[in-house]
């Protein structure tokens, strides 16, 4: 097998996913063979492949002469039995492992021996789908993602009794199809879908908590974590058909693993139908495909008297009296606040009612600020009130905070606010992902930076912020709400704790 090119690829399965590996394979100097129990369904994945090539000519990605020769590689098959001179064959069909085993069978049948036999499953096990294989060492996953011809990235899965040289042959064909190729174990969710927990189940977990509204989340990890979408805006893109059995499945595959606990909002709104985009309703409303935000509430005039910062955080303390200065605020000086001064704390991992409690301050006036992300390099501000907190200084801090006109979102008292929850938990499931060795931490940040359009990869990510500081809000959260699932990865206790990368690899 070390040997093995790839020329002729079979593909099985004739959907989005079948025309998306057809069009780059076709493209990349492979002939390639479709098949598809229906015939219906080969004829339109070949005309789809033919509309699709003739639009890349008419924008100029590619000559009529190449987008010609492309379709030209594309062979339309009405029997498995077309497939026999295969140097692979990929099958792209329904998630069933039955009938993936059962298309194993028939295939082996009909392929040569050492032709490899590649899954595109995202969620079942290669270890599983070669049993009964005669040759499982040639059985392997091909994991790639919707739309193929623009996710660059693709999931090499090697199971137990797989052979590493067809892994390896399937890094080289990847690259020469113009993707990225990542390499991991056989493990629920193999990279992209595992680490994506982090940002969805705490996202749900946060709104189930009343903390905050599905758009104030969201705003909050886009504008101030700095991400694409948030999770309620990823789901309805995805469609909750498609996310909530993920959710399940890995939960279940991983025997209830606490960190990927499903919620039941999104049991409940998929049973009601409300799936996201594709059915004008999910987290949002759709009118003729565009997303219907709730009204932003106007920002508050009222301005606290004075306001004195909380020295319980060293740091913290220094980066609200910088940004409060800048504002052309002093702050109180003084190691306690005036009798009417708004109370100012800056928790981490923690909510703002013990920081009120363990500090000894009037609970009515505290108000947190999250800083966990510099504010330089954030575009909105979260605040964070106690049970007790009164309206006047919710809303003096509110219009404090917003008055250089950078929004502010006010949200419910919470462990860890919501960006220092959520992206902790995205960095702590990919240490896990490391530390278990599924991928190798490189692999890990760039299958994450491309599978899910992160700002950087998740270990690159806690390495920005500081593990340390990712630390102390896992710790916290872990100790304040005695959930399990905020237990920090010894990958991240032990490199924090030696003031190590998160991408260090042991020697």
């Amino acid at each position: 097998m070390s040997t093995l090119t790839i020329d002729t690829l079979g593909i099985v399965g004739t959907g989005a996913m079948g025309r998306g590996i057809a069009q780059i394979a076709a493209q990349a100097g492979l002939t390639v063979r479709l098949f598809d129990t229906n015939p219906q369904a080969v004829a339109a994945a070949r005309q789809y492949l033919q509309d699709t090539l003739a639009k890349l000519a008419d924008k100029g990605k590619i000559s009529s002469d190449d987008a010609a020769a492309t379709l030209s590689r594309v062979q339309p098959c009405g029997a498995l039995e077309e497939m026999a001179d295969c140097d692979m064959v990929l099958e792209a069909i329904v998630e069933r492992l039955e009938v993936k085993r059962d298309l194993v069978a028939k295939l082996e049948a009909i392929v040569r021996p050492d032709a490899v036999i590649a899954s595109n499953t995202s969620s079942l096990s290669i270890t599983a789908i070669a049993v009964g294989a005669k040759h499982p060492g040639r059985v392997v996953g091909y994991h790639f993602f919707n739309p193929v011809p623009l996710m660059k990235v693709v999931e090499v899965i090697d199971g137990l009794s797989g052979d590493p040289a067809v892994g390896d042959a399937l890094l080289a064909l990847s690259r020469r199809m113009g993707h990225t190729p990542v390499r991991c174990k056989d493990m629920p969710g193999f990279i992209v879908n595992h680490a994506g927990r982090g940002m969805n189940i705490e996202g749900l977990k946060a709104a189930q908590e009343g903390v905050a509204g599905f758009a104030d989340i969201d705003a909050i990890m886009r504008e101030q974590a700095g991400f694409r979408m948030g999770p309620f805006e990823l789901m309805d893109l995805t469609g909750l058909d498609v996310s909530h059995p993920v959710m399940e499945s890995i939960y279940n595959q991983f025997y209830q693993e606490p960190r990927y606990r499903p919620s039941p909002i999104t049991a409940i709104r998929q049973v009601g139908g409300l799936l996201g985009r594709k059915t004008g309703a999910g987290f949002y409303r759709y009118v003729d495909g565009q997303k219907q935000l709730p009204a932003t509430a106007p920002v508050p005039d009222a301005r606290p008297a004075s306001v004195w910062v909380s020295r319980d955080s060293e740091r913290g303390h220094a980066m609200v009296v910088k940004l409060l200065t800048a504002m052309g605020v002093t702050p109180e000086g003084g190691n306690a606040p005036s009798a009417d001064a708004l109370i100012v704390v800056t928790p981490l991992g923690l909510d703002a009612t013990t920081c009120a409690l363990q500090q000894g301050l009037d609970a009515s006036r505290v108000v947190a600020i999250d800083t966990l992300l510099p504010f330089e390099a954030t575009k909105r501000r979260t605040l964070m009130t106690t049970p007790a907190t009164s309206a006047a200084m919710r809303d003096g801090a509110h219009g404090l905070f917003a008055s250089d006109g950078v929004p502010v979102t006010v949200i419910r008292d919470s462990a860890g606010f919501v960006a220092q929850r959520i992206v902790s938990c995205i960095v702590n499931i990919a240490s896990d992902i490391a530390q278990q060795r599924i991928a190798t931490p490189s692999d890990i940040d760039l299958a994450v930076n491309l599978g899910l359009g992160y700002p950087k990869g998740p270990l690159a990510l806690g390495d920005a912020i500081g593990p340390q500081l990712v630390l102390e809000v896992l710790r916290n959260m872990e100790r304040l709400t005695g959930d399990m699932r905020y237990r920090p990865s010894p990958w991240l206790w032990r490199r924090a704790s030696l003031g190590l990368s998160l991408l260090t690899e042991e020697a």
